[in-house]
């Protein structure tokens, strides 16, 4: 959608890119602040001409508040001039501990699309049936290893008996490590990131006890909003996905679009999932407005009908207050949840401190997707 806040977006990455970081971060302020940004251009060069609203009380004496948001959104211009998308640093995260006979393996796809690495974790008490695999797609700055520490994924792999798989997004990918949710390259079947996590889930399929029928995604942030990619181009493999902090397929097409869904909400365009979807945001989040958790949820509930509806109200055991809304089949089955969380930010409900991007006061996202997950199955 061609508006002015998309065209200073625009015009903004074009000043990133040329190394006009000041210039660009003085835009984005003024857009963030609600002004209008001049829109006169000077026919030789194209660059935007006039004065910008500078967040501050004065220029001399910028506001504190002032003077890091600009701090922090000259960070973010480097990330976007380097490839990237917004993220934060992260120290190496603590050596998982694997029970007994547990393995966690290194691994790697390679096939027509390129190649990427993955952790592959199979339980100690394993099952003599093929087991369910779960695919957990982490968020930027992340990799398999903190993504699986801060979800606490595996201990639960060991309880309901799945094998878990963590595609890593390299930095050559995205120099944030983000998966590329926003490139229309990397958003449908049989190309780009899509077909690479499709063919990690066909090598898993074919190389251990894993049950056709029962393979989910799931995913943070950029990863949420691949999973829901995946549940979109790849119906026919996947038997549910899950979102948390993410955002609808077809969001957006580029980088400023990308900040305009991430900033305000997107809608999707009217595009549907194909497989029922479990959704959790915060209602706190600064990253990802909370609207894109109900654009999700939309996306999910296209492809079904005569659902009926059930909201419920709780409080986790770290004292978060939720909304579970829930969209279930005459039989019970419940094809579509959106969790919302009072308070918490861009972090997975109740995952482990040791992890980034985690919020351990609940409720417990990682243990309520694979409740909702194994509700389904292909066919």
């Amino acid at each position: 959608m061609d508006t002015p806040f998309s065209r200073g977006m625009a015009r903004a990455t074009e000043l990133t890119q040329a190394g006009k970081l000041d210039e660009a971060t003085a835009l984005i302020q003024s857009l963030l602040s609600g002004a209008q940004a001049p829109e006169t251009r000077n026919p030789d060069t194209g660059a935007l001409e006039g004065t910008f609203t500078r967040l501050g009380d004065s220029p001399a004496q910028p506001h504190p508040t002032a003077k890091k948001m600009r701090e922090s959104l000259g960070e973010t211009l480097r990330n976007i001039a380097a490839g990237g998308m917004p993220g934060h640093s992260m120290g190496t995260p603590a050596p998982l501990d694997l029970p007994d006979g547990a393995q966690f393996l290194s691994l790697s796809h390679r096939g027509a699309h390129g190649t990427r690495a993955y952790r592959l974790y199979i339980p100690a008490a394993t099952a003599p049936d093929p087991m369910p695999l779960v695919v957990m797609l982490h968020g930027c700055t992340q990799s398999p290893e903190d993504f699986a520490l801060g979800t606490g994924m595996n201990a639960l792999a060991e309880e309901f008996g799945c094998i878990i798989a963590y595609p890593a997004q390299p930095q050559g990918a995205n120099a944030q490590k983000c998966w590329n949710w926003f490139r229309p390259e990397d958003q449908g079947k049989g190309r780009g990131e899509p077909a690479l996590i499709a063919g990690i889930i066909a090598d898993i399929l074919r190389d251990h006890p894993t049950d056709p029928a029962r393979v989910y995604a799931a995913g943070l942030s950029a990863g949420g909003a691949a999973a829901a990619i995946m549940g979109a181009a790849y119906p026919d493999l996947l038997a549910a996905i899950g979102v948390h902090s993410g955002l609808p397929v077809g969001g957006a097409q580029d980088v400023p679009q990308a900040f305009a869904a991430m900033r305000s909400g997107a809608s999707g365009g009217g595009r549907s999932l194909g497989v029922p979807a479990i959704v959790f945001h915060g209602l706190a989040d600064a990253t990802v407005h909370p609207d894109n958790g109900k654009a999700v949820t939309g996306q999910a509930l296209r492809a079904h009908s005569g659902l009926s509806e059930k909201r419920v109200s709780g409080t986790s055991g770290g004292g978060r207050v939720y909304r579970q809304t829930l969209y279930a089949t005459a039989s019970g089955q419940s094809m579509a949840e959106h969790w919302e969380i009072e308070g918490a930010g861009h972090a997975w409900a109740g995952g482990a401190s040791g992890g980034s991007y985690t919020d351990p006061t609940g409720p417990n996202a990682s243990r309520e997707m694979l409740r909702f997950f194994l509700q389904h199955r292909q066919g």
